[in-house]
């Protein structure tokens, strides 16, 4: 591959030399799904790009997209960035708030509008923001009725010709933050730094599988992420002969996960500990270590388990977004998936560290990748320089020059460490370090790690700001919700959280001791405002959730407390 090729040139490599292989298969919501070729797909993006080019929209301008994964997102991104436009891609998910905010701080020209579960919702929360003003386009399975359709568009257009053509510089996308410690940030990546963290990630699936190895992937974490946007389409759109699947529903999503038998599968922790936890429903742990230690029924339980999983296929698996433990690696590696673990984020589009099969110790995220340069800065801060590098912070300039040092290296407000080995462990985060009232720094990461790898446990929080000591503010696993208002049931589960709490603490710093596990009464969702659409806790959310209630639990002095 040409090493100064952008992504659109791969892109129409690949429509020239594939195409009739299929590239995107879609699920229609009744049971059945429609493959697209590569052909069928620059045909639709071509047609689009011709309607947007027509609209007389300045060069760069800004085109946003609600949607949820799907074929047509990626067609729709291929239109805006072939009619010399930025794509702006808002998660699915989000609060009309943050909807709002996005459109009217990037000043959005143009609005798709794909597949949504929360659209009513979100459509009555912003009626002066979706006016005649702001153009509308609704793309297939898209619950929107507003402006044209793409059906209805394409048909009637004809198709961009030729190669039109973006330079390195050029601004491709600006993706907002998914805001868990304040208002999004827009992040802008250009079309030269994509296509380089896109080619490093096709590179080392040609090392690994050889040149023209037909893959297999499921599109399910939100494409307005950077995680899924590069490590997924981007790196397909340039490996070129791989196949997208996408996922129909949250209820269809094992049956789509099984018919797609991806051959690679990245996903986040709290989707890895519930696919643990709905293995263990089934088989619990003593009867799956009984069958694993046994020589003569291993290897048919490791495939049986993979299978039900729909991921007896996979040949690479990795984890991101946030840590892992290294019980839950350990689990997996067991069953025959070596699961790796990797650390990046929408500032170097998801290029920084990962762990290889020949170096994962336990708790790190690997070493700095192929031309990433990575050094710690004197209070442990993780300083990154990365081909994925931002251009900057979208109308933040001040927050951008604050984010580089002097010699252009990112700080990515992340503490950590490495071992000899040059591996990369992350011990917190700089803005997460809180004080209780004995006056010393207590990191809740490392103590929620600890805490996440017991299996009746989902989730973890650690807080206690200015209080006598920390406490803990932990989510039961989903199989075990439903019963936390038996108040017998508690009583059988309270021994086991208490040892859980005492054993924690024994590894623990007396500073950094927890007082008190409080078991949640609410689900963390992101409906509720506890997750990220990327579904990592939102702190002060779910802090606010017990606020009234802590004065009278920290005097109560009580090791496990049902909230």
């Amino acid at each position: 591959m040409n090493p100064t090729a952008l992504i659109l040139d791969h892109v129409y490599g690949h429509e020239a030399a594939l195409a009739d292989q299929v590239l995107l298969t879609q699920p229609q919501g009744d049971g059945t799904r429609i493959d697209f070729t590569w052909a069928q797909t620059l045909d639709q993006a071509r047609r689009m790009a011709t309607h947007l080019k027509s609209l007389g929209l300045p060069v760069g301008a800004r085109v946003a997209m609600l949607a949820k994964n799907s074929a047509h997102f990626v067609m729709a991104e291929l239109a805006i960035w072939m009619a010399g436009c930025t794509t702006v891609a808002i998660f699915p998910t989000e609060t009309a708030a943050n909807v709002r905010y996005v459109l009217e701080h990037c000043e959005a020209s143009l609005l798709f509008i794909g597949k949504l579960d929360g659209w009513a919702q979100q459509q009555a929360a912003l009626p002066d923001v979706l006016t005649d003003a702001l153009p509308c386009i609704t793309l297939p399975l898209s619950p929107a009725q507003r402006g044209q359709s793409w059906d209805s568009i394409v048909q009637r257009t004809p198709p961009m010709a030729g190669r039109p053509q973006r330079a390195a510089a050029d601004l491709a996308m600006i993706l907002y933050t998914s805001g868990s410690t304040g208002q999004p940030k827009g992040v802008m990546q250009t079309f030269g730094s994509i296509s380089a963290v896109a080619q490093r990630f096709s590179d080392d699936c040609d090392a690994q599988h050889g040149v023209g190895f037909a893959g297999r992937a499921l599109s399910y974490l939100p494409l307005a992420h950077a995680y899924e946007r590069a490590a997924v389409m981007c790196f397909l759109l340039v490996q070129g002969h791989s196949r997208i699947f996408f996922a129909d529903s949250l209820a269809s999503f094992m049956d789509d996960l099984k018919h797609a038998r991806p051959t690679g599968f990245v996903s986040v922790p709290r989707l890895w500990l519930k696919f643990q936890q709905a293995v263990l429903a089934k088989l619990p742990q003593p009867q799956l270590d009984a069958l694993l230690d046994n020589s003569a029924t291993a290897a048919a339980v490791q495939k049986q388990v993979l299978a039900g999983l729909g991921l007896d296929a996979a040949l690479t698996a990795y984890s991101a977004s946030a840590p892992v433990s290294p019980q839950l690696l350990q689990w997996y590696r067991r069953l025959g998936l070596n699961l790796l673990e990797g650390y990046g984020m929408t500032e170097d589009f998801a290029y920084s560290h990962l762990a290889t099969v020949d170096a994962h110790s336990s708790g790190y995220v690997g070493r700095p990748r192929l031309d990433v340069q990575a050094r710690l800065a004197n209070d442990g801060e993780v300083l990154v320089k990365s081909p994925g590098a931002l251009l900057g912070y979208y109308k933040l300039p001040e927050l951008t020059a604050q984010s580089f040092t002097a010699d252009g290296f990112f700080c990515t407000g992340d503490l950590g460490q490495y071992n000899a080995q040059g591996e990369l462990k992350i011990t917190g985060r700089k803005k997460e370090l809180f004080k209780t009232a004995k006056g010393k720094f207590v990191a809740p990461s490392p103590i929620e790690n600890r805490l996440n790898a017991h299996p009746m446990l989902e989730l973890s929080m650690v807080s206690g700001v200015g209080r006598p000591a920390a406490y803990a503010l932990v989510q039961l696993a989903e199989h075990l919700r439903p019963r936390q208002t038996e108040a017998a049931w508690r009583a059988e589960v309270q021994a086991t959280l208490q040892a859980l709490l005492e054993q924690v603490n024994a590894n623990l710093a007396g500073h950094e001791e927890l007082q008190m596990l409080v078991v949640a009464g609410e689900a963390w969702s992101m409906d509720n405002g506890c997750l990220t659409p990327t579904m990592k806790i939102k702190r002060s959310r779910i802090e606010a959730t017990v606020q009234t209630q802590l004065d009278g639990w920290y005097a109560a002095d009580q090791g496990v407390v049902w909230a």
